[in-house]
């Protein structure tokens, strides 16, 4: 049963205009719930977690909860929590900040995915904190250095790994996430808690060739482009 708010709330849901938090905010509103299930057959989000994430991050206290889906297993869903809280200044909803922020990204690394080092757009780049809100909180005044650049697949990728990481669900480590592979790439200690190395790798215009290359030498040796790749690794190093 939908709960009733006080107009200020009311106020500040309403003033969210980006699509995707608006319609879990105002399923919420409608119905006072809303399920992963629902995310995903109503409206289309293959990926509820980082929808939610959307409106905790417009400043709406969001709390998960179980419940039964239509299949009688447990799923996760999704209310208001103490909505006197703001939990968050959205950086996208401050858009001089968010701007110069990105600028100085841009300038200091050149427009591409901290992740991929893919090149890109700067309109098709995203910005992420390199430390998640859900662990390292507010805190100072943020600066660019506190941020990293993004394809939309990098941050969905990231996204997905942190939200299932134990420090996100439940030590709350700063100094954790700021040796993880998720906030700086070119120099980590493990992913998302676990003690694997890797590297993202992109073959983009000219490279391509590059990479059809390896993929033509893969097939023929019998082994996956990863594989190959390692091998071709191994035998360098030890030259």
């Amino acid at each position: 049963m939908a709960r009733k708010f006080q107009k200020e709330f009311l106020d500040r849901c309403r003033s969210i205009q980006a699509k995707r938090p608006r319609t879990v905010i105002e399923h919420i509103l409608k119905h006072g719930h809303i399920s992963t299930e629902e995310l995903k057959t109503i409206y289309g989000y293959n990926h509820p977690p980082r929808a939610v994430r959307d409106v905790r991050e417009h400043g709406i206290p969001i709390e998960t909860y179980r419940i039964s889906g239509s299949d009688g297993r447990k799923i996760a869903a999704y209310r208001f929590g103490d909505v006197s809280k703001k939990e968050f200044r959205k950086l996208s909803g401050r858009t001089g900040f968010s701007k110069k922020i990105k600028d100085a990204l841009v300038e200091k690394y050149g427009c591409k995915c901290f992740i991929y080092l893919e090149a890109l757009d700067a309109h098709e780049l995203q910005i992420d904190h390199r430390v998640p809100y859900e662990v390292g909180g507010e805190g100072k005044e943020p600066t660019p250095d506190d941020f990293m650049l993004l394809s939309g697949s990098a941050n969905r990728a990231k996204s997905w790994s942190c939200e299932h990481c134990e420090n996100w669900q439940k030590l709350k480590r700063k100094e954790i996430c700021l040796s993880c592979y998720w906030a700086f790439p070119e120099d980590n200690s493990h992913v998302a808690m676990r003690q694997v190395r890797r590297v993202d790798l992109i073959w983009q215009n000219k490279e391509v060739k590059q990479y059809e290359k390896l993929r033509s030498d893969a097939q023929v040796s019998g082994q996956t482009i990863p594989e190959f790749v390692k091998n071709l690794i191994e035998k360098a190093l030890k030259r």
